[in-house]
């Protein structure tokens, strides 16, 4: 049990610790898929682990005695993880749209990014068997995306606030009275870490 709740803390340090550093230009797709990485974790996995210790209360080291909640929460971090790269893949290709009106080339610099995002994670047998198909719906909807330039948050923030209601291994009834709550909690996670992209990003640079 020691050992499982050492391995939550440490992932959630190592998350703050990107946050606390000093972010450098993106200029070229490895550092874009970086970023995306990292902050789509540390959007990820506090909204989860805070929302889980919340509902817990003290009994929150108690719940990693439990076998079947780790395998849950570990696929639930995957789900989440996932979820959150595809809203920051769609917003940051918005917002290179907002210089760069080649919608196209736009698209295939967010597909190749995507490509290395997911090459280096590969597919963890802890993320579960549906990790596979999460996958694809993030290419599915970067392929068929309508980039503009109105950078509408309620359309691009979607899908990480609708994983975190349904991956958390919360019972149903407790998660339709927080729903609302939960939803608005990762809704303002991602201020920060658009902040962060809309200064860092330098669009001339990465699109050369």
């Amino acid at each position: 049990m020691i050992n499982k709740i050492k391995e939550a803390l440490t992932a959630l340090k190592t998350q703050f610790w990107h946050r606390r550093e000093k972010l450098g230009p993106i200029t070229d797709e490895e550092k874009l898929a970086e970023f995306i990485t990292s902050r789509a974790s540390m959007v990820g996995q506090t909204s989860l682990y805070g929302y889980i210790k919340t509902r817990a209360g003290t009994r929150f080291p108690e719940l990693f005695k439990n076998d079947t909640f780790v395998v849950s929460i570990n696929i639930a971090k995957w789900q989440i993880w996932s979820a959150c790269v595809s809203d920051l893949v769609i917003y940051t290709g918005s917002l290179i749209c907002r210089e760069h009106v080649q919608t196209t080339e736009v698209r295939a610099t967010m597909q190749s990014v995507v490509n290395l995002i997911f090459d280096t994670v590969g597919s963890p047998e802890e993320a579960g068997p549906d990790f596979k198909q999460s996958i694809e719906r993030i290419k599915n909807r970067l392929s068929s995306y309508e980039f503009d330039k109105s950078l509408d948050l309620d359309a691009i923030f979607i899908q990480s606030p609708d994983a975190l209601v349904h991956w958390s291994p919360i019972v149903d009834e407790l998660k339709d009275l927080d729903e609302d709550i939960v939803r608005n909690s990762i809704r303002f996670r991602w201020q920060e870490p658009r902040r962060e992209l809309r200064d860092a990003l330098q669009v001339g640079p990465l699109m050369n």
